[in-house]
């Protein structure tokens, strides 16, 4: 760890300057407290730093949360090995994708049975919050169990015991990202009525105790179910299919869901404060965690140390090296394929940004991270299902 200055704490030994910079102007806000931790994998983002832990006094910062709230994964030990698998993985990655929307602004054609509790139970929050999600998205209902692109996926793995593990990542999807932009820009209507002046225009907050605050925060709460519950109907439409692929019932020796994007009110050396976590997870003495690598490395299951200088946090993945548009100009289809040699995927371009060269290397997240978390399984990827 080191201790850029007495509001600043990093824990990532690949920082480029950019990023450290855009970290050094959130922690200068008056309200941060104690300090601003980034983590492994921090790398650059809109107004905040992706990989940060923000803790805020008396104020959120709407973009310090992101604008896919409640983003995160989910994992499922079934009690299989891996010589219990069928040797056509393809098999099991197309009938995935048949019954999961992927990519961006995809969502299923009408509401699933399995969806229908999730909804009303959505519906119900939302009623009891005061406001209608279909101010933001007429048919927000038809995205739950839906996937989206960039780095969110849905992998069969094994871990180092060859048990066979299923594993996802993604967040409140279209509706969330729209509840996160309204938001943001209120913060900054309001910032521009006050004549606050911001080091970034995306770095505008809400009061404690304003109207403006309690709305982002009930509509911020509501996102992140929604994510959860997301997350939650794609882990079973996909035990569902691997349930055929196999042949035989499906145990869950465990399940993991945890945010990696989001905001909520915690005590932290003597006050409470709001503790927004930006591409970060909750990591508390033992808490289980979620870390995945990038498309082709390994993931990993673990447990929170509870390090009280993080705020108790750790990584939430490897971190970008590369934006997407100068990954797509470095890097080959051909050079995505040998990454995933051994891996079952679709094949395509349009996953060239994902390539493991484009994110910072795991393995140093992960010894960077040492003193946030214990790792319990390290998984290696077998099947690999993604939007582009």
């Amino acid at each position: 760890m080191e201790t850029i200055n007495s509001k600043l704490l990093n824990w990532a030994s690949i920082l480029d300057d950019k990023t450290r910079e855009q970290a050094l102007k959130t922690s200068r806000l008056p309200f941060i407290y104690p300090h601003l931790a980034l983590m492994p994998d921090a790398h650059l983002g809109i107004g905040a730093t992706v990989g940060s832990v923000i803790p805020t006094l008396h104020a959120v910062i709407p973009a310090a949360v992101g604008v896919d709230i409640g983003c995160g994964m989910i994992a499922v030990r079934t009690q299989y090995s891996l010589v219990d698998l069928p040797k056509d993985r393809k098999r099991l990655r197309e009938d995935i994708e048949r019954v999961i929307p992927l990519s961006a602004g995809h969502n299923n054609r009408n509401v699933l049975a399995s969806a229908e509790p999730r909804i009303a139970e959505l519906r119900k929050l939302a009623a009891n919050a005061g406001f209608n999600p279909a101010r933001y998205m007429e048919k927000w209902h038809l995205q739950l169990g839906s996937l989206g692109s960039g780095n969110h996926f849905i992998e069969v793995s094994a871990d180092e015991t060859n048990a066979v593990w299923l594993f996802l990542h993604s967040g409140s999807r279209g509706v969330g990202n729209k509840i996160a932009q309204h938001h943001i820009g209120v913060a900054r209507d309001m910032a521009a009525k006050k004549h606050i002046r911001l080091p970034d225009p995306d770095l505008a907050y809400l009061e404690e105790g304003t109207p403006e605050f309690r709305r982002y925060i009930e509509e911020l709460r509501w996102a992140q179910h929604f994510a959860l519950l997301n997350r939650e109907e794609m882990m079973d439409r996909v035990i569902a299919r691997f349930r055929n692929w196999v042949g035989g019932p499906v145990k869950e020796l465990e399940r993991i869901n945890c945010h990696h994007n989001f905001t909520r009110q915690e005590k932290h050396y003597g006050k409470s404060v709001w503790v927004s976590r930006k591409g970060a997870i909750k990591a508390e003495a033992g808490d289980p965690g979620l870390i995945p690598g990038s498309m082709g490395t390994a993931s990993y299951v673990v447990e929170g140390l509870g390090n009280p200088a993080s705020l108790n946090s750790s990584p939430h993945g490897a971190g970008r090296e590369y934006s997407r548009t100068a990954a797509r100009k470095a890097f080959s289809l051909g050079e995505l394929k040998r990454a995933m040699q051994g891996i079952e995927f679709r094949a395509t371009e349009a996953f060239i940004d994902e390539i493991p060269a484009a994110y910072k290397p795991i393995d140093v997240v992960m010894r960077d991270a040492r003193d946030l978390v214990r790792i319990r399984h390290t998984l290696r990827q077998l099947i690999n299902v993604k939007g582009d």
